[in-house]
């Protein structure tokens, strides 16, 4: 394995000088879907989102293909392959790419496998690409996908309040139908420091906020500084303290989450409008501390699950 593979997301390959990013995802019935609370086509649509947002994480700006694996139960009706691939194709003509292959097969549980291909260009974002200076650009806001799948599993919420419609529409259409960071993407290039090198550190928040955080503290050998009160709340979000775990460990946002030389990282918060600096990167051991120095409960960050 090439150094520094496991600390990425896909697969980096040049071919006749031109670069190519390939990145894999396996979604399993009952673990990243259920047709309970979503339909083939938003299952669909989210097979592929899911792949780009982690092409766009790692710098691709051009989507250029994708393959389709399928492990399907017998008695599954034609109707729901329809769609799955209905919603797939309403997911490649919004952000780019076309289906040139693929394979199916017969199992107990559902499967689909997706294979993303992309053109690499500047910046190639890195989870190891982290420094001591770099301040933490977040690209929008958190817990929402995660309130919306609270909401269409009639899961208990942390506290009894009144979730405006607004909010729920807001938190379900996050949950069946993620976008991926496109436009934050475009931005962080337009806006781009002459003076300032590419170099940058980057993820999504697929599986939340701090785990994000915490996988580019790991693979660059630093330590996070987060500010409590820079963390983005959606508007109509509760106010009750114990609704930040969402925020902060909720899962499924497809939010950018950078670190970027000072100067760069300004520009960004100025060019995009949810763009947030909400830390600063340091030396020291892999770690995450609030600015007051408090330690962040790292245990709550890795217990994220789909379903």
């Amino acid at each position: 394995m090439r150094t520094g593979q496991i600390d990425d997301d896909l697969a980096e390959i040049n071919i006749m000088n031109k670069g190519l990013l390939i990145n894999t995802d396996l979604l399993v019935e009952k673990i990243h879907f259920s047709d309970e609370i979503s339909n083939a086509k938003d299952i669909g649509w989210k097979c592929i989102t899911t792949n780009i947002s982690d092409l766009i994480c790692s710098g691709s700006e051009n989507i250029i293909s994708f393959t389709v694996g399928l492990v399907l139960p017998p008695n599954t009706h034609w109707e729901w392959v329809e769609n799955l691939y209905e919603g797939m194709m309403e997911a490649m003509q919004e952000f780019g790419g076309e289906i040139i292959g693929g394979d199916c097969s017969c199992g107990e549980t559902k499967m689909i496998s997706i294979t993303a291909i992309g053109e690499m260009s500047p910046p190639r974002l890195h989870r190891g690409n982290a420094l001591p200076g770099d301040y933490i650009v977040s690209t929008g806001f958190h817990g929402l996908s995660r309130l919306g799948l609270a909401l269409l599993t009639s899961e208990q919420l942390p506290t009894e309040v009144q979730i405006s419609p607004e909010l729920t529409n807001r938190a379900i259409k996050a949950h069946k139908r993620p976008q991926p960071a496109v436009k934050a993407l475009k931005a962080l290039i337009e806006c781009k420091p002459e003076s300032t090198s590419w170099r940058a550190a980057g993820t999504d928040s697929s599986d939340g906020l701090i785990e994000s955080i915490r996988g580019i503290c790991q693979s660059s050998n630093c330590q996070a500084v987060l500010s409590k009160t820079s963390i983005l709340k959606y508007p109509d979000w509760p106010k009750d303290s114990i609704w930040d775990k969402w925020i902060l460990n909720g899962g499924e946002d497809y939010e950018l989450i950078l670190t970027l030389p000072k100067e760069w990282a300004e520009a960004l918060s100025k060019k995009l409008k949810y763009a947030q600096i909400i830390g600063f990167i340091k030396e020291g051991k892999p770690n995450i501390f609030w600015e007051n120095l408090e330690p962040i409960n790292l245990e709550d960050s890795n217990q994220y699950q789909h379903f």
